[in-house]
């Protein structure tokens, strides 16, 4: 059944192109995006979201918050840089599709491995191109994140009524918690620092503190960023006791980024970590390693309209008056009003004044929204890896003296 015989909830968005669109993007709410497939042919359905950064499509397609959301990209050239094996952040993504304004062209870029509508086929993830973005983009500003579905389909034959019914039977992510389905199976060493683009190879640093990461969903320069500032790095899965962390001796826990609602990933993390907390342990988390730290302390998140996605987003440093651009990818926030008296927010959102950072005022616990890793985005921020090692170094001292 063709687009042009179904009469849907709300209009059909035009594909940019005259050719016959070979993919949909339908919305829960009967909104159809009609463009050109490409990736993967197949349907998925999720969150649709969009990212406003200019650089690091594959880096963000790879990195394990996206767990369940479709991605609108705003920059129009996507792809035109292909795929590579190092500008990635999970081996298996996690995302569920991608959504971009321009048809994609030949690569062009001495790194090329191979080209991205192939990148997403091995992947198993479907594409859609030739759609207004900013049409899409101004949606979600105005209605908040909706559901979607992306349908490739190379015949041009959809069900347009089946694919809005799916879009709305999905559940959405309040209340999903998907740490469990990224995380690592068991404990693992990583000893890789970044990487070099002259030597085209990792750097490596001796290691003065052993660090404990949690993976919810921990991207792979989180890690490397962790060796690069001297750190010893265990990593271990999201449901690891606090026993299981304490008994690895470590000079410092991290706590990483990962997806869906902090809320349902804290049912099982919130008791173990506020137990990490009160063993005087220097603790750093970011993302959701941050939400899931104030909800183990009393604290509260609620789901945001549209989140924060980009590398161009301004926070301030409430302790300094610095301003950082940042990297950022969350769709649920820190609730102020909610916070006990022995947090004190630390960091502010110049978008909009949502909280990006609090700290312990009696333990040696901080942690911030965004991603200071800057994978992609702006390296204002990768100074807080410093902060933890100057925390440990500290702790050890403290340790030392008595």
């Amino acid at each position: 059944m063709s687009a042009s015989q179904i009469q849907p909830d709300r209009p059909i968005t035009k594909a940019s192109f005259d050719s016959k669109p070979t993919a949909l993007l339908v919305l829960d709410d009967g909104t159809v995006f009609e463009g050109k497939g490409f990736g993967a042919e197949t349907v998925n359905v999720g969150e649709v979201c969009f990212n406003t950064s200019m650089t690091g499509y594959q880096e963000i397609m790879t990195d394990p918050s996206y767990a369940g959301q479709l991605i609108t990209f705003t920059f129009p050239h996507i792809g035109n840089i292909g795929t590579n094996l190092v500008d990635i952040e999970t081996d298996v993504p996690a995302c569920l599709g991608m959504i971009v304004r321009n048809e994609l062209t030949s690569p062009s870029n001495w790194r090329d491995n191979q080209d991205l509508s192939s990148w997403l086929a091995h992947h198993n993830l479907p594409g859609i191109a030739g759609i207004d973005t900013r049409a899409l983009t101004q949606y979600i500003r105005d209605n908040g994140a909706p559901r979607g579905v992306i349908c490739h389909q190379p015949d041009g034959q959809f069900d347009i009524p089946a694919l809005q019914k799916m879009a709305q039977d999905w559940p959405g992510l309040k209340g999903m918690d998907l740490a469990k389905s990224v995380t690592r199976d068991e404990a693992g060493n990583w000893a890789q620092g970044s990487y070099d683009l002259d030597a085209q190879a990792h750097t490596s640093t001796s290691a003065t503190h052993k660090v404990v990461a949690l993976d919810y969903g921990i991207k792979q320069n989180i890690m490397r960023c962790l060796v690069d500032a001297g750190c010893d790095v265990t990593v271990m899965p999201a449901t690891s006791t606090a026993d299981e962390i304490l008994a690895q001796k470590p000079d410092g826990v991290f706590l990483s980024n990962g997806p869906g609602d902090p809320a349902a990933t804290a049912d099982y993390t919130g008791t173990e970590i506020a137990k990490i907390v009160e063993a005087d342990l220097p603790v750093f988390g970011i993302c959701i390693g941050h939400q899931l730290l104030v909800l183990s302390q009393g604290g509260k998140t609620v789901k945001m309209e549209r989140g924060h996605r980009g590398a161009n987003h301004p926070v301030k440093d409430l302790m300094t008056g610095q301003i950082e651009i940042t990297s950022q990818n969350h769709g649920f926030m820190v609730d102020e009003d909610s916070l006990p008296a022995h947090l004190e927010v630390t960091h502010r959102s110049l978008f909009d004044g949502s909280v990006e950072g609090v700290r312990h005022k009696s333990k040696p616990m901080f942690c911030v929204q965004y991603h200071p890793e800057s994978s992609p985005g702006p390296h204002d921020s990768t100074h807080l890896f410093t902060r933890f090692t100057d925390m440990m170094s500290e702790a050890k001292s403290e340790k030392g003296n008595r």
